[in-house]
């Protein structure tokens, strides 16, 4: 089917008290092993790319592989930007046809990340595209992404403003967690999650998963959690893959040989993770 937007996706997943995975892709085989988990497990799916990720290839070349991708599917499958660092960028990424849009404000200040998310909600609703919002910090580091030393925790009140002044689809929450790789293991302040749902009536959406137990992956889910964003551990599980092979067989020189196994290794992560995110059977 053609991409579909994650308006509806995330509807659906708040009123029926799941989450639906988002995966950051890196190449072609990684498309593949997600769409391939979905179809798999019947579930709806987001794929997304990151700034840094666009810059390896272009917008358009990871727009192309899912859209291609999508159209073979028979699942519903979105294509977000995530983490979109500038209204410019966001801009680009709607008129390249991705169906969902991340602007990333968390970095300015308040009423400066009320302005460049509300400008950005404003010029991709005509065209019927969502747009994704953060408030608060999701630590640690990634790519170009840096939650830096400061990491502030989303205050609820300021969530329920942030929604209603900006017009944003979807909201992206601090509630302890981090990108990269964790050095401990992670504590996510849930009872703010808690008060955040109770005053922001907007999906909410969790950053920086990877790592994080999946028990408290589903307590979040329960407690209002309708996207759950994954990035790392999709590249380390690439990584196993290709490694295990050239490990086995060092003088391999055919890609297709160990990206096969890069494949099969993401497939069984993201299987697990849609099973954590409850939306096997949604589509």
């Amino acid at each position: 089917m053609s991409l579909v937007t994650t308006k509806q996706l995330l509807l659906d997943a708040q009123a029926g008290g799941y989450a639906i995975g988002a995966f950051n892709v890196e190449n072609m085989e990684m498309v593949q092993a997600v769409i391939a988990a979905a179809e798999e497990l019947h579930s709806p799916v987001i794929m997304q790319t990151t700034p840094s990720t666009v810059k390896y290839a272009g917008l358009d070349y990871f727009y192309a592989n899912v859209k291609v991708a999508a159209e073979r599917a028979s699942v519903p499958v979105a294509m977000h930007l995530d983490h979109g660092s500038s209204f410019e960028l966001a801009m680009q990424a709607l008129r390249t046809g991705y169906t969902s849009i991340m602007i990333d404000g968390s970095h300015k200040s308040f009423e400066d990340n009320i302005a460049v998310s509300k400008a950005v909600a404003d010029a991709c609703h005509p065209s019927g595209v969502p747009v994704e919002a953060e408030l608060g910090k999701v630590g640690g580091k990634e790519d170009d992404l840096d939650g830096g030393e400061d990491n502030p925790y989303t205050d609820p009140q300021q969530a329920k403003e942030f929604a209603e002044r900006t017009g944003v689809d979807s909201l992206a929450v601090g509630i302890g967690t981090a990108h990269g790789i964790y050095k401990g293991i992670p504590k996510l302040d849930v009872e703010r999650l808690s008060e955040i749902r109770n005053v922001v009536s907007i999906p909410l959406v969790l950053h920086g998963t990877s790592g994080v137990p999946d028990e408290a992956v589903k307590e979040c889910i329960r407690r209002g959690i309708c996207k759950v964003n994954y990035a790392t551990d999709l590249r380390i599980a690439f990584t196993k893959g290709v490694n295990e092979v050239l490990g086995q067989k060092p003088d391999t020189i055919d890609p297709k040989k160990y990206n096969a196994q890069g494949r099969e290794e993401v497939k069984r992560y993201v299987m697990g993770k849609m099973e954590v995110c409850g939306s096997v059977g949604k589509a």
